[in-house]
C-alpha cells in the first residue's frame, strides 16, 4: 500500500511496496498519482504474488500521465516524480517522470525549484562507483544548502529517506531532525575548512 512514510507527516514521500517516491507539483494532484501507484502495485501483488518491478510501475503511471495530455477538456497533472526502488530484475534504481508521462533512469537527480542547478552539482560531485551511503547523504546537503531557497539550511525545512537492502528485505527509512540536523553541521564545518584553507592559500600567493 501507499502511504506517507513515518516521521514525514508533512513531506510528499510515499512508501510503496519496494519503492519510495518524491513529488514535487500540485498536492491534489500527486495525490491521486500516489492512488494510482497503490491501484497498480496492488494488482500486480495480487495477480503475481510478488512486488512489481520498478520500471513497470513507472511506464504505468506515466502511461497515464500522457494520455491527460491528448484529451480535449483535460489538463495534464502537474507533477514530476522520482522513485527510487529496489526488484530483482535490476536491484537499485532512481528514476524520475515530469507531467508529460516522459521518464528516464538516473544515477542521481532533482526535481523541483532550482533542479538545473542542483543537477549540474550532482553532475560534477557523483562519483560512480565511489559513492557510500554517508557520502550519499553528505552530496545530498551539500546540493540541498546551495540551491534551496532559505538563507541558512535548517532540519526543520529538510527530509531525507534512504532506501537500503537488509537480510534480503528492502528498508526504507525518513531521517529524524535530529540526524539531518548532525548531517547540516558536519556540512557546515567542511565548508568553513575548505573557505579557511582558501584563504590561507590566498594568503600565502600573495606574500610570494
Amino acid at each position: 500500500p501507499a502511504h506517507k512514510l513515518e516521521g514525514a507527516a508533512n513531506w510528499p514521500i510515499f512508501n510503496i511496496d519496494n519503492m519510495a517516491c518524491s513529488v514535487a507539483g500540485i498536492t491534489s494532484d500527486a495525490n491521486v498519482l500516489t492512488n494510482e501507484l497503490r491501484l497498480i502495485a496492488q494488482r500486480y501483488l495480487l495477480q503475481y504474488q510478488e512486488p512489481i518491478p520498478c520500471e513497470q510501475l513507472v511506464t504505468a503511471l506515466c502511461d497515464i500521465k500522457q494520455a491527460y495530455t491528448q484529451f480535449g477538456g483535460k489538463r495534464p497533472f502537474g507533477v514530476s516524480l522520482l522513485y527510487m526502488g529496489w526488484d530483482k530484475h535490476y536491484g537499485f534504481q532512481l528514476y524520475q517522470s515530469d507531467p508529460s508521462g516522459n521518464y528516464g533512469g538516473w544515477k542521481a537527480t532533482c526535481i523541483g525549484n532550482n533542479s538545473a542547478a542542483a543537477v549540474s552539482m550532482l553532475k560534477q560531485d557523483f562519483k560512480e562507483g565511489e559513492m557510500t551511503l554517508s557520502s550519499a547523504l553528505a552530496l545530498a546537503v551539500k546540493v540541498l544548502n546551495k540551491t534551496m531557497d532559505v538563507s541558512k539550511l535548517s532540519a526543520e525545512k529538510v527530509e531525507i529517506a534512504t532506501l537500503t537492502r537488509e537480510n534480503g528485505k528492502t528498508r526504507i527509512k525518513v531521517l529524524k531532525q535530529k540526524e539531518v540536523e548532525e548531517l547540516i553541521k558536519k556540512h557546515e564545518a567542511e565548508e568553513a575548512k575548505a573557505e579557511k584553507d582558501k584563504k590561507e592559500k590566498e594568503q600565502k600567493e600573495k606574500d610570494k
